[in-house]
């Protein structure tokens, strides 16, 4: 059972709201999943989705995430024209919001001890990987997308795009500025093997992915003793 204007609608996300590309890919998991639910009840009808959400064993966290991204396709499709269900039955479950984790400067010492391995120039990526992530506050989608145009070394700041491509200017503190110096000049030469502005280098000498940055978070995590693994939005509110 094939979706109306599925074509313009993520058109739209992307080209007119100005959405990312993870957000624009969330909207097509959820709105793959009710196709899913349609072509098992042959309806269109939301009555049953909730059962065929809870069936997937789907949290309330992301049945309210679906919910909402219907209701953005829907009425999308309602100002074209199209006729659409009921939305007043279309409502979220109520999720329970808990307090962000902060790291703190002492789990961050043992992080930082944690990252070093045999190889230097991997142990200093690993440690300005961990200085950035922690004194700029920065979502994981911007970390891995600093490029060297994004450093200006003379003010000392960091140029990153944010959600809705909004670009924001990040000061770093005296002691950044200086390992994000060394680590551009002595180590990330060593590192890199093909033509790329990135800051930050993988294993493969290319830009990390966001599964590279959570996998080190999570062997670093696992080496210096810690129940669970840290993740970038520790960090973010740590800062």
């Amino acid at each position: 059972m094939k979706l109306p204007l599925w074509i313009d609608f993520f058109d739209e996300l992307q080209n007119v709201r100005g959405r990312s590309l993870n957000t624009v890919m969330a909207y097509r998991r959820d709105l793959e999943l009710y196709q899913a639910y349609c072509q098992k009840a042959k309806t269109q009808k939301i009555d049953g989705l909730y059962n065929f959400m809870t069936e997937r064993q789907l949290s309330q966290r992301s049945q309210a995430r679906v919910i909402s991204s219907l209701r953005t396709y829907f009425k999308f499709c309602q100002s074209r024209g199209e006729v659409i269900p009921d939305l007043r039955s279309l409502k979220p479950p109520k999720v329970k919001t808990a307090l962000p984790k902060a790291i703190d400067i002492t789990q961050f010492q043992k992080l930082y001890a944690a990252c070093e391995v045999e190889d230097v120039e991997k142990t200093a990526r690993n440690q300005i990987t961990l200085l950035l992530l922690f004194g700029l506050g920065c979502r994981v989608s911007e970390l891995i997308g600093l490029n060297l145009h994004d450093f200006n070394d003379i003010e000392g700041w960091l140029s990153v795009l944010g959600k809705g491509g909004k670009q924001r200017i990040l000061p770093l503190t005296d002691q950044l500025l200086q390992e994000l110096r060394d680590y551009l000049q002595y180590v990330r030469p060593q590192l890199i093997k093909e033509k790329s502005g990135t800051i930050l280098v993988n294993d493969r000498g290319r830009r990390p992915s966001r599964v590279d940055i959570w996998r080190w978070l999570s062997s670093w995590s696992q080496k210096a003793g810690f129940e669970e693994s840290v993740s970038p939005h520790q960090f973010r509110h740590g800062c």
